[in-house]
């Protein structure tokens, strides 16, 4: 299957700002939209501890690692509405759960562990094999890497419904230890996820459209690199559309 024929056309016109964004200076504006990095390999600039530990997240031979304890996240300085977002990350033990969320909240409510917000799941290989019933068989049939869904009151769409999840209709991710690739395509309350060169999974009509990018803390170890962000122009989104601030 090409990649025009399996997103829909205004995340197929995307790719036409990717485009822009790769060619030679000389052929691109000044005004064109460029991919801006997210993560500086030296220190944790640009990004806010929500609600986890001092040390839940560090820098390390230019990579972001997160030891996933407590369960929580860290958010952007700054809230994003259009976009494509291109984030590298491994998981270092074995059923490691994780994820990115994209238009969220800026705080997570007393009483829970994470914000309203639409994730974008990272899932190790061996999770499913780890969360089996006591007769041996897998609790989430069809549960792999790459869901997309909201979270914490967040509603959308699924295009590849598994209840009110959009999940994966391959499953491409790399086992633990090493780096697998996530292009999150995010313009107008729709979302196109591209793993490892190949998109694979959508959701649309999200209920929010402009909101902090989340990296998660979930209960084991993972690695973060190559986080960068081309902004897109932005679309006709309401207050009521856009994730709320610290209150």
């Amino acid at each position: 299957m090409r990649i025009a024929d399996s997103i829909m056309p205004s995340a197929a016109a995307l790719l036409l700002f990717v485009g822009l964004a790769l060619a030679p200076a000389a052929a691109v504006s000044a005004d064109a939209p460029q991919f801006v990095e997210l993560f500086n390999g030296r220190d944790l600039t640009g990004w806010v501890n929500v609600n986890t530990e001092p040390d839940t997240w560090t820098v390390k031979d230019g990579l972001l690692v997160c030891s996933g304890k407590p369960i929580g996240v860290m958010r952007s300085e700054k809230q994003y509405e259009n976009f494509i977002l291109h984030i590298e990350w491994r998981h270092m033990q074995a059923g490691g759960n994780s994820g990115v969320f994209v238009w969220s909240e800026g705080f997570v409510p007393p009483g829970r562990s994470l914000p309203k917000g639409m994730e974008v799941q990272m899932l190790e290989l061996d999770w499913v094999n780890l969360h089996r019933t006591k007769d041996g068989e897998p609790q989430h049939i069809g549960y792999i890497s790459g869901e997309l869904f909201g979270a914490n009151g967040l509603t959308a769409t699924p295009d590849n419904p598994r209840g009110s999840r959009s999940m994966s209709r391959e499953l491409r991710c790399k086992g633990k230890g090493e780096w697998n690739e996530y292009d999150v395509v995010c313009v107008d309350g729709t979302v196109k996820l591209a793993i490892n060169g190949k998109f694979v999974n959508s959701i649309r009509d999200s209920s929010v459209r402009k909101g902090y990018l989340c990296l998660e803390s979930e209960g084991s170890e993972i690695h973060f690199r190559n986080l960068r962000i081309l902004e897109l122009p932005p679309g006709i989104t309401t207050e009521e559309q856009t994730a709320k601030r610290i209150p």
